[in-house]
């Protein structure tokens, strides 16, 4: 059964409830041993779903809408019991849609879903919409004039510009000479590239204009959705989305239970890459991220790497995330998100001893940075080992555990919920 919305909203987001018969589910608690369930009266998911619905408005009056990039939820019926519920944070620049398998295996397996948006990404026009980083005006227009003053400089931004479109982004040769020549043009870019690099830095809010914390922020609007809802609160993100989970887990330790985090994006991948995205957010220089049809300024992805470094990675949030349990999920054929800055922070939280898990996949393994979506295809591989860390995540939000043995596996634990094959 579909309990829809009205108006624009009813085809923008959709809550999806099920039943189960006894027999399924004394098997599945025999599956996953003793747990505490909840369950929401009507009364309260009503009041949930006029929360989400009123957000889903503004996404339909805006008038840069993106399409195919709403919110959505899976509820199951008043008076079934839960297990709690799942708050999912897509990867930078996807959508909602981009972790729909996991959605429902969790779904399926006795937990309610909330679908979220990363901040700005249910609307295009990322300049304008989306959390970003910008030097000021006073520092910003002086550097473009020394550029478009510089003929090698103007020559080649024009060239990116042009030929951009084509490509994800510039390749590493590229970049390396762009900034070395930026460098060059304007060694003050030194000083102001310190203020970003130095988390709280009180020289950055000198040389920035940031809507980083949007990240936050619109999560915790989200959050607040979910206040009628009984229960435990999950976070669960890819990337980006990832620091998003565990930011918000940080925000709210009296809320979230447990964190899973798919190779988040604490810090953009290698120095070279991350020296690119923080000197050249002024230039207008635009990517691609998983959306092709949409590009993006540098200065987002400075923003998204800004949001990990200084906000997650920050000793409050450090501290605070100690005692919620986190599984990370890594892997070595990694060309976004930072791998050494990830394997320091699963160390700062407390590792292993302190209820933590950690899995990285090797690169023989050939899983890539969007690791949990068997069709999505980057640098030439996907994660054949999706199924198994589906049950692993389910297990780690369950019971806190995870096996090193199945995540490993290309075969099912017998142990856990089957997951269905791609249809």
């Amino acid at each position: 059964m579909l309990l829809s919305l009205t108006g624009k909203a009813a085809a923008s987001v959709y809550y999806e409830t099920a039943t189960h018969p006894a027999s399924y589910c004394k098997e599945l608690h025999a599956m996953t041993g003793t747990l505490t369930q909840v369950t929401p009266t009507a009364a309260e998911l009503d009041q949930v779903q006029q929360a989400i619905a009123a957000h889903v408005r503004t996404i339909d009056a805006h008038p840069n809408r993106r399409e195919g990039a709403y919110p959505y939820c899976l509820f199951h019926p008043p008076g079934q019991p839960i297990r709690g519920t799942v708050m999912i944070f897509h990867g930078f620049s996807a959508k909602p849609h981009q972790m729909s398998r996991l959605a429902s295996y969790l779904f399926d397996n006795g937990f309610n879903i909330y679908q979220c948006n990363l901040a700005g990404h249910a609307l295009v026009n990322p300049a304008k919409n989306w959390p970003q980083i910008d030097l000021k005006p006073e520092y910003a227009e002086p550097l473009k004039q020394k550029v478009r003053q510089d003929p090698v400089l103007s020559r080649s931004i024009n060239n990116f510009k042009t030929s951009a479109g084509s490509a994800e982004k510039l390749n590493r040769i590229q970049q390396l000479a762009l900034t070395a020549r930026l460098l060059a043009v304007e060694p003050r870019l030194l000083d102001i590239k310190q203020a970003i690099e130095r988390p709280n830095d009180p020289a950055f809010d000198r040389y920035f204009t940031s809507s980083h914390m949007n990240y936050l922020v619109e999560a915790r609007d989200r959050m607040a959705e979910l206040a009628a809802m009984p229960g435990p609160i999950y976070t669960i993100g890819l990337s980006t989305g990832g620091s998003v989970a565990l930011g918000l887990a940080a925000s709210a330790p009296d809320r979230v239970k447990r964190v899973v985090a798919y190779a988040p994006l604490l810090e953009v991948y290698g120095e070279e890459r991350r020296q690119y995205v923080e000197l050249t957010g002024p230039l207008d220089i635009a990517e691609m991220g998983w959306d092709p049809a949409l590009q993006f300024p540098v200065g987002c992805l400075t923003a998204a790497d800004r949001f990990g470094g200084s906000y997650v990675c920050s000793r409050t949030s450090i501290q605070t995330l100690k005692s919620i349990p986190t599984f990370l999920v890594l892997t070595e054929n990694e060309d976004a998100a930072d791998i050494k800055t990830n394997q320091r922070f699963f160390q700062d939280i407390g590792g292993t001893n302190n209820r933590h898990r950690y899995h990285l996949y090797r690169a023989q393994d050939m899983v890539p940075h969007p690791m949990v979506d068997p069709t999505e295809v980057s640098q030439g591989m996907s994660n054949q080992f999706w199924k198994s860390l589906y049950q692993e995540t389910f297990r780690f939000l369950t019971q806190g555990e995870v096996s090193a043995a199945n995540m490993a596996s290309l075969s099912l634990a017998a142990d856990l919920p089957a997951v269905p094959d791609v249809i």
